[in-house]
């Protein structure tokens, strides 16, 4: 996402030419390029596949829509494995329409991982719970800390369901380097992945992740979490921004690069 203006077979040879070994997908991308030819493109290069995005949105109270969120979660889980990713993210969901119990919610969450999990596991593919900033919680995720996502996952083994450490949500949390090292040592840190805090927030909020070192996070010291907390997996930087979308993909591509090694090395 963070170059969506480049197709699939643009990113892909542009992480190649660049030397970036892996990448991180997103579900509407390669529903349009296609997905047995995403992944026979991303193997046929190289690249690995280090997680898919997204899954979730499991807090409706309509069964019915339960009944459709599940089905959809269900294929999504495919979609990665079929991919080669070991990692679909999941971002719950917010709060259904004239609710205001998040409670609830969490336990609808809660309800949908105890189906979904062994689902996961027979296709050899683990949940990673993404808590999302507090400005979300409303419309898009009422799991807004790291000690909510792992409140959720540790009623499901790890190997089923652990968290998504994303910079741009918890950097602000001072709670959140000590339940990056509870995480880290029951083995629940998914994925992890980097973007800046910049303000002001453009309207909708939703746009606003900023290039690494443009704004007030500090890199290496999120990164030294993950590290202590014995995390050796891939880390991603994901970045939704229509500055960023606007210019020329691959000069965009090769400048994150650069800006992770300068702030992250």
């Amino acid at each position: 996402m963070t170059v969506k203006q480049l197709s699939m077979p643009e990113l892909v040879d542009a992480c190649v030419e660049l030397g970036v070994p892996a990448v991180g997908l997103w579900r509407a991308p390669v529903r349009t390029y296609g997905l047995a030819a995403t992944a026979k493109l991303v193997r046929d290069a190289g690249l690995t596949v280090t997680t898919l995005c997204r899954g979730g949105f499991l807090t409706a109270i309509d069964p019915a829509e339960r009944t459709e969120a599940l089905d959809d979660n269900r294929l999504a889980i495919d979609e990665a494995a079929t991919l080669g990713t070991d990692t679909l993210v999941l971002v719950s969901g917010g709060l259904p329409p004239g609710s205001k119990d998040l409670h609830g919610a969490r336990e609808r969450i809660a309800d949908a991982l105890a189906e979904l999990g062994p689902y996961a596991e027979e296709r050899g593919v683990r949940l990673a719970i993404e808590p999302l900033h507090p400005m979300y919680a409303a419309d898009r995720c009422v799991v807004s800390t790291l000690t909510q996502a792992l409140d959720l996952a540790e009623r499901f083994p790890a190997h089923q369901v652990g968290v998504a450490v994303d910079t741009y949500h918890i950097w602000w949390d001072d709670r959140a380097p000590e339940r990056i090292a509870r995480a880290g040592a029951a083995g629940r840190i998914h994925t992890f992945q980097l973007a800046d805090w910049t303000t002001p927030l453009p309207e909708g909020v939703l746009n606003g992740r900023g290039q690494l070192g443009d704004g007030s996070i500090d890199m290496r010291e999120w990164k030294a979490y993950v590290e202590a907390a014995g995390y050796t997996g891939p880390i991603e930087v994901e970045l939704f921004n229509d500055g960023l979308w606007a210019r020329n993909g691959r000069e965009v591509l090769a400048e994150t690069a650069a800006r992770f090694t300068e702030h992250t090395a």
